[in-house]
């Protein structure tokens, strides 16, 4: 069963499998010549070297990567809990140096580290972000309602979080993020500590939501094995893009797997 929880937002078409370079309209996430560094007073450290990509409206991207190759700080900057070097960045087509509020309002983020109140159920915890958004009495007990089924989490809505397994933490958190219909979801290593089963429900859930809702994924990842092959890829590499393709062109002959060690030499 299918529930709309995103409201009327840019779909992609069976025709083109959220084939970013077949779409026409303005980029949902769009990154130009951004660059960060840490560390002035004892030499800088580059995290982010001038990097620049778009992905289109409904499209699944990974932003793929070792530990350490600057994920969690583009991050940062895309959510603005750190400021930098002037960028192009836009969220929906809205400038997120002009109208940071606006554009803020767009998006939705699932952090790599919970951020779940353990002592309220998931239901309170959807309540309470609802009603950081303005949404309150019917209209968030229904996005409320939609979201949790939407996610499978609808038998489990009035259990503490303290009392569920990680799997369905993550689900919850992704279920918040999308109450307020954003059109550009983040999520950053959200399978981390996860097993094998869970990693391959969630990502499962989160793909369905780009191909059925038309939602915008940028998800984070150092595993190759959550890729899809019509899934955009960016390879991030100590801060610089070192490829962006759909994720077939970038695998070869080779596979993707093989492709990103013999670029990155990282381990998976």
């Amino acid at each position: 069963m299918i529930v709309d929880i995103a409201g009327p937002m840019l779909s992609c078409h069976a025709d083109n499998h959220c084939n970013p370079a077949k779409s026409p309209m303005t980029s949902a996430l769009s990154i130009s010549g951004l660059s960060h560094e840490y560390g002035h007073e004892y030499g800088a450290r580059t995290a982010l070297d001038n990097v620049s990509f778009n992905v289109e409206p409904g499209v699944f991207c990974a932003l793929l990567g070792p530990n350490g190759a600057g994920k969690s700080t583009l991050y940062s900057r895309l959510t603005r809990l750190i400021t930098g070097a002037p960028a192009q960045i836009s969220i929906a087509g809205i400038d997120l140096e002009a109208a940071p509020r606006k554009a803020l309002a767009r998006m939705g983020i699932v952090f790599q580290q919970s951020t779940l109140d353990l002592d309220l159920t998931a239901h309170q915890n959807l309540t309470y972000f609802a009603a950081l958004h303005g949404i309150g009495g019917r209209e968030a007990r229904l996005r409320i309602a939609a979201a949790l089924e939407r996610l499978d989490m609808a038998e489990r809505a009035h259990e503490k979080v303290r009392a569920l397994n990680g799997g369905h933490r993550r689900r919850t958190e992704i279920a918040r993020a999308l109450l307020h219909r954003p059109q550009v979801l983040l999520l950053d290593e959200a399978t981390v500590g996860l097993d094998a089963a869970a990693r391959s429900q969630i990502t499962a859930h989160v793909h369905d939501l780009c191909a059925d809702e038309g939602i915008t994924v940028l998800w984070a990842t150092h595993l190759t094995d959550e890729i899809e092959p019509d899934d955009q890829v960016v390879i991030l590499h100590h801060g610089k893009v070192l490829a962006d393709e759909h994720a077939r062109a970038i695998a070869g002959e080779t596979g993707l797997k093989e492709a990103f060690l013999s670029m990155t030499g990282a381990q998976q």
